[in-house]
């Protein structure tokens, strides 16, 4: 039976749905204001459309090949990079369980109180296990839970939670219409006055005004944004006419994804006045998105004349039914990425690599052993984090930071590859954006230092502040992990004897 081909809106839509992250919104407005909007299309330029390509010609070259991203590399440069490059995106979602572990009980006390309540949180009023200390031993519990059901296989959950994303979908039309409708109820009015290219270069955020480094350290969070277009790679060759459509579909959903989230950010500033609604110590980059949905919903309400009682009741109710899609969304992904980034590393990797019984597959295909590492590795990470002695505050912009610097990196392995994969030789090139070695060269070097840079931005800007701490912790993912995947892959070709050994072992594997 033939395979039924993408037609060009069916592949912008699989890009969109990859791509677009709700969150990113009300986290950037809270940063920047109406200022975020120039750098999410500066990060499109520079970085989403030019490396959407470069994937896209990875994808369709080595369509054969089934170690993804870690072929691309292998071919391109070499194992011992392929593995470094492969294991820090891998890595990347490590910070990011760490992350969600600790933020999953912001929706929790929304679903419950209809407001976040988590810096109140005590344990039997104990004033050492409080706030962020409590939401760490919690996020620990959480993560052991999750592992545990996943070792066993039990996947079925994640198929339950997967109707998040769905009401995610939902949200946004919400936010969308009920913005344009209170727009018109206002009579044109918005709640932070647009000042046109002053409010796109002035931010909203006190703390980024008159700080140059701090504002280009926010590319970080735009780029960010973008992450997941590493999963285009592999539609190239399952899309209707892809020399026309692929380049095209790319375009078209870059376009609709920077307009969509610069549109998304002047609705936010369309009922949400920045310094009445975000300017006080309570708000976090945790709980920003349900204070700001919570908000919404009682502007609706108060354009159409309701009480202060009526407000707010709209406010605990919208900020409950967000609470409820970003907790099943977050659980589903939780269920299915505590286990599959690891499983396709341990899969597109020879087993000798890995050291004991941590490369084993289970009958059920579940890398228990290599899971259950992983867990004691997330943990130690929690309460390393939580009881480093920060406000509730500082410890969601820790792991926010971390989180965007460890998934923005390895990025940049697969565009620093790209000139090496254009110089190759006797392979299938029947997809082809970059016509000529020197604009994948140039490209490659563009991609690859929009990177370097934001990410350095990111790393330095809070010590330049005085907070050493997030600057530490935003640099110990990537070079942490970085060590250990070369400590692990020197390993491995000490034990097979030589480069040339591995490649041979490869080949066997595959």
């Amino acid at each position: 039976m033939k395979e039924k081909k993408l037609g060009l809106m069916s592949l912008i839509l699989m890009i969109f749905t990859s791509v677009y992250g709700f969150n990113n919104i009300p986290r950037s407005y809270y940063l920047m204001g109406y200022a975020a909007i120039p750098w999410f299309v500066i990060a499109g330029i520079l970085f989403f459309i030019p490396f959407a390509f470069m994937v896209a010609e990875f994808g369709s070259a080595f369509r054969n090949e089934t170690g993804g991203m870690y072929s691309w590399m292998c071919k391109s440069v070499g194992p011992k990079y392929a593995f470094i490059g492969t294991f820090m995106w891998y890595t990347s979602y490590v910070l990011w369980m760490v992350n969600v572990s600790s933020g999953i009980w912001v929706p929790v006390s929304n679903l419950i109180f209809g407001e976040d309540c988590t810096s109140n949180w005590s344990f039997f009023g104990s004033e050492f296990l409080s706030g962020s200390r409590l939401l760490g031993i919690m996020a620990v519990a959480f993560f052991i839970f999750i592992t545990y059901f996943d070792a066993k296989g039990v996947d079925k959950i994640s198929k339950v939670t997967s109707i998040g994303g769905t009401a995610v979908l939902t949200i946004n039309i919400l936010v969308v219409v009920g913005s344009i409708v209170m727009i018109i109820a206002r009579g044109g009015h918005l709640q932070q006055p647009f000042a046109g290219m002053e409010s796109l270069k002035v931010p909203l955020n006190v703390a980024y005004q008159g700080s140059p480094i701090m504002i280009l350290s926010f590319i970080v969070y735009a780029l960010f944004a973008y992450g997941g277009i590493e999963a285009v790679g592999g539609l190239v060759d399952k899309t209707e006419n892809p020399k026309k459509n692929f380049p095209k579909g790319i375009i078209t959903a870059a376009m609709v994804i920077v307009v969509g989230y610069a549109s998304l950010i002047m609705l936010v500033g369309s009922f949400t006045n920045y310094s009445e609604i975000l300017g006080t110590d309570t708000i976090t980059l945790g709980n920003v998105s349900y204070v700001i949905m919570s908000n919404f919903a009682a502007e609706f309400g108060k354009a159409f004349g309701a009480s202060a009682a009526t407000q707010l009741a709209l406010a605990h109710g919208f900020a409950r039914v967000y609470a409820l899609i970003m907790l099943l969304a977050l659980m589903g992904a939780m269920f299915t990425l505590v286990y599959s980034p690891l499983k396709q590393l341990i899969e597109g990797t020879a087993k000798e690599v890995w050291p004991g019984k941590m490369g084993e597959i289970a009958p059920d295909g579940m890398p228990k052993n290599a899971m259950w590492i992983q867990c004691a590795i997330v943990c130690v990470m929690i309460l390393l984090v939580s009881f480093g002695g920060d406000t509730m505050q500082q410890f969601f912009v820790i792991l926010t930071a971390m989180v965007n610097v460890g998934m923005t990196v390895p990025y940049m392995f697969i565009s620093f590859a790209f000139p090496k994969f254009k110089k190759l030789k006797g392979i299938d090139r029947s997809f082809v954006i970059y016509k000529s070695q020197k604009s994948a060269t140039i490209w490659g070097y563009i991609v690859t230092l929009t990177l370097f840079f934001a990410n350095l931005f990111a790393i330095i800007q809070p010590a330049l502040d005085g907070d050493i701490k997030t600057t530490i912790w935003s640099l110990s993912g990537p070079v942490i992990f970085g060590i250990v995947a070369w400590a692990i892959y020197t390993r491995y070709e000490n034990k097979v004897g030589s480069e040339e050994a591995v490649m041979e072992d490869m080949a066997k594997e595959s």
